[in-house]
């Protein structure tokens, strides 16, 4: 999945539990936790593996439950001896989201389910190609991407992404579009008042 798809479904998914929970639109803070927590597991998998090759796959270490349910825990008790349990448990909602995105996303390109990642090490991971470059990977795997999109070929699958991003961009605005209006108007409040001329 795109990094923007796994922002998509994490924030749908924490917006909706937390309207469902307290009745309200999430706050900044956990908001941007659950955007890190979503984006988490790619930013150690993928440079470990593309870059320095020292993982077998851009899906092994952090998308192994052996390592996120520690890390999700860990963020969760780090942030509740902080005063801030919100925020931990919304980068742990995040995380803990991007797995079994993972797992589904196989199916919308006409594929199946991939659960063997889950448990890494225990079961081997799918080999990509390792040490090649992020930046060379990110570029092969777009240059993909955009052939199929261009082709045709996965339209069920473009009908699915544009919805899902149509409906996430409604109701983030919905809610108020934290943390954006947050940083918005600590940026307008900071600003010097504009001398007279």
């Amino acid at each position: 999945m795109w990094p923007w798809e796994h922002l998509a479904v994490g924030y749908l998914c924490y917006s909706l539990l937390v309207h469902a929970l307290y009745g309200r639109a999430p706050r900044a803070w956990p908001v941007a936790a659950v955007a890190l927590g979503t984006q988490f597991p790619d930013l150690v998998d993928k440079p470990l593996a593309w870059t320095f090759g020292v993982l077998p796959s851009g899906h092994s270490l952090a998308h192994s439950l052996f390592a996120a349910l520690p890390v999700a825990a860990l963020a969760v008790t780090v942030a509740a001896a902080l005063d801030r349990r919100s925020v931990g448990a919304a980068f742990a909602f995040g995380y803990l989201s991007h797995l079994p995105a993972d797992v589904f996303y196989p199916l919308l390109v006409g594929g199946e389910p991939n659960y063997g990642f889950l448990l890494w090490p225990a079961i081997p991971a799918s080999g990509t190609e390792t040490g090649v470059g992020f930046l060379a990977m990110v570029r092969t795997l777009f240059a993909r991407y955009v052939t199929e999109l261009a082709s045709g070929a996965i339209s069920a699958y473009v009908a699915v992404e544009l919805g899902l991003l149509a409906s996430v961009v409604a109701l983030w605005l919905y809610d108020g579009t934290p943390p954006l209006r947050s940083v918005w108007s600590r940026v307008r409040v900071s600003r010097p008042a504009e001398e007279p001329r």
